[in-house]
């Protein structure tokens, strides 16, 4: 199993294991680095359909793609079938290649406007909403979607066929319902039901840190790939661990760690030059407790130091010591 063969409208994927969007964290810096990594594609943060606030510097962050490889994938989130409409037409009209659609996001501010997940519960509405930003543009439309509200109303298998009859060109499901947030296992016999109920391709989501999962998602759902979210936070080097597993199944060569060192660096400077003084040294902290809880023995001392850098040269100096030693303890050992 690899990418080829897998499309989405006129795209062919280099690799069948996709970066999911999640806010906050799918930003620019850290898509073109997944990409890099292996991913097979990368959508952009979830942007809100209504465009009077599209002017914040957040929403104007999420929505710079420059640099960044093909296809460009822009989510948007709403509930209303002309402003999603709109706002999908704005997006390619700013280079946007391929529109995402949220019906997956669990979170209570998203949720409480009957976003995100909630759209679930009124199939006649996701149905209008599809149809709306499917006519708008003519870029392919894909989705993202929970099994279900919770698990008496598991209806992602209707939701499918209607995404399908609606000309959605690809569908990612995330094996949980928006009751289970991110609690418990997720399930995937949804999943494998909504890939025998419908032709386009399903991407399977939840639960996915390495190629052995991955292998294991696929071969139960018969999905045609794989969506990786919270394993990539302080590893985005997973997208070359699984695509290795899928292709050979063999043991993953180990991340030196001397690679992993240079890839956190180039991320540092990437987030600088992306969001200034300011915004750079606040973004990078959250990426820096990820990388120091993945590789770290003991990160929360260090944790610590990274966190309270007053500014990005404080804090790339002191990350490239901690690095440089933590490189240096493998030298010593070896």
């Amino acid at each position: 199993m690899n990418g080829h063969g897998l499309r989405i409208g006129p795209y062919e994927l280099p690799s069948p294991v996709v970066l999911a969007p999640m806010a906050g964290v799918t930003d620019r810096p850290f898509r073109i680095l997944c990409r890099t990594l292996g991913a097979g594609l990368a959508a952009s943060e979830m942007l809100t359909a209504d465009t009077r606030l599209w002017s914040t510097p957040k929403s104007r962050y999420r929505m710079n793609h420059e640099g960044e490889p093909e296809p460009r994938v822009v989510q948007l989130a709403g509930a209303e079938p002309g402003a999603l409409a709109e706002a999908a037409r704005l997006n390619v009209a700013l280079g946007a290649q391929i529109i995402d659609l949220n019906m997956g996001c669990p979170a209570k501010k998203v949720c409480g406007k009957l976003c995100g997940s909630a759209l679930l519960t009124d199939e006649p509405l996701v149905a209008r909403i599809l149809e709306a930003v499917v006519s708008a543009v003519n870029v392919p439309v894909t989705l993202k979607i929970r099994t279900g509200w919770d698990r008496e109303r598991r209806n992602g298998v209707q939701i499918a066929a209607i995404a399908e009859r609606c000309g959605i060109a690809a569908l990612a499901v995330h094996g949980r319902t928006r009751a289970d947030f991110y609690g418990g296992d997720a399930e995937y016999a949804t999943i494998r039901d909504i890939k025998s109920r419908v032709r386009i391709p399903v991407f399977a989501n939840g639960d996915i840190a390495d190629g052995k999962k991955a292998r294991e998602v696929l071969d139960f759902t018969g999905a045609d790939g794989v969506m990786i979210g919270r394993a990539s936070h302080g590893a985005p080097w997973i997208f070359r661990g699984v695509n290795r597993g899928l292709h050979g199944g063999f043991e993953t060569p180990a991340l030196l760690r001397s690679e992993a060192r240079d890839i956190i660096v180039a991320h540092l400077d990437a987030v600088y030059s992306f969001y200034g003084e300011e915004t750079g040294v606040r973004i990078a902290r959250k990426h820096l407790g990820w990388y120091c809880g993945a590789l770290l023995k003991e990160p929360a001392a260090i944790r610590q130091e990274l966190m309270g850098a007053a500014d990005t040269a404080a804090q790339f100096a002191q990350t490239v010591k901690t690095f440089d030693a933590w490189v240096g303890e493998a030298a010593a050992a070896a």
